[in-house]
């Protein structure tokens, strides 16, 4: 940590869901509608503000343009694409001009990636032994704290925006993992953070930066999901990290991809289900 007051803004969201199981207990991952992989991930985005113009300026002008007049999701009423961008509900040609502009952002991008298959293997596991059903909400909480454990010592405030999750802000409980990343920093590294961190769940059309994270993470589901590299490749060089905790094919704690590792579609371990 330096002397010099620094900031930090990072935003939060995920892809893919935590759907493991039908109503009568059967494992259901990789069928039909359901993902095969679960991902968190956070953006490291310098000038958040400008960012959000960028974006609304871009929305603005595509709104304007009579080549998406009769687009539905371009609709006010649809709150889709006319309120904020979504990549999986926007249409091809407005999502090619957002991933024209996101480089220009200079973010940096952390993921860390759970198999369902594994995940729903140790909550069979712990039903049939302890008769316990681990919540979505604490394998959530678990990652948030991975996530977090070597980014909370760069600044002296971090300002972490969310994406809500349902009705509930759950904030005590992120603020738990939030304590709970910065004590294994401090376990590990014997160095004491003395930041201070403000949680705020928020909407997309609220944070122009939770619009970007949300672009990263669906380029990445693209690959791992299709195997289709194409908008990853876009982006490559400004994801920093991405933890791969279930593909322990090399190593106890998973496989991590960064500059010293690159990450392609050959070397991601096939995904069961």
């Amino acid at each position: 940590m330096t002397d010099q007051y620094l900031k930090k803004f990072y935003f939060v969201d995920e892809a893919g869901d935590l759907t493991l199981f039908n109503k009568r207990g059967k494992i259901i991952v990789g069928s039909q509608g359901v993902s095969k992989f679960f991902m968190l991930g956070v953006a490291d985005i310098p000038n958040p503000r400008n960012v959000h113009y960028a974006l609304n300026k871009l929305r603005a002008e595509l709104l304007a343009d009579p080549y998406f007049k009769d687009v539905p999701s371009m609709r006010p009423e649809a709150s889709k694409t006319a309120i904020s961008f979504h990549a999986s509900k926007d249409p091809p040609e407005v999502r090619r001009e957002v991933f024209k502009l996101l480089p220009k952002f200079s973010t940096k991008v952390q993921v860390i990636i759970r198999r369902k298959t594994e995940l729903a293997n140790t909550a069979k596991f712990t039903y049939q032994t302890f008769g316990m059903k681990p919540p979505a909400n604490q394998i959530y909480d678990d990652l948030v704290k991975r996530l977090f454990r070597n980014l909370l010592h760069k600044a002296n405030k971090n300002r972490i925006i969310v994406a809500r999750r349902g009705k509930s802000a759950r904030l005590k409980a992120l603020y738990n993992a939030i304590d709970k990343a910065k004590a294994n920093f401090e376990a590990k590294y014997s160095i004491r953070s003395d930041s201070t961190t403000i949680i705020q769940p928020a909407y997309p059309r609220e944070f122009g930066g939770l619009q970007v994270i949300d672009y990263y993470l669906w380029a990445l589901q693209c690959l791992y999901e299709r195997g289709n590299d194409r908008y990853f490749n876009l982006l490559t060089s400004d994801f920093r990290l991405i933890m791969d905790i279930d593909d322990t094919r090399n190593k106890l704690y998973g496989e991590y991809y960064s500059d010293t590792n690159p990450l392609t579609a050959q070397k991601i371990k096939p995904a069961a289900g």
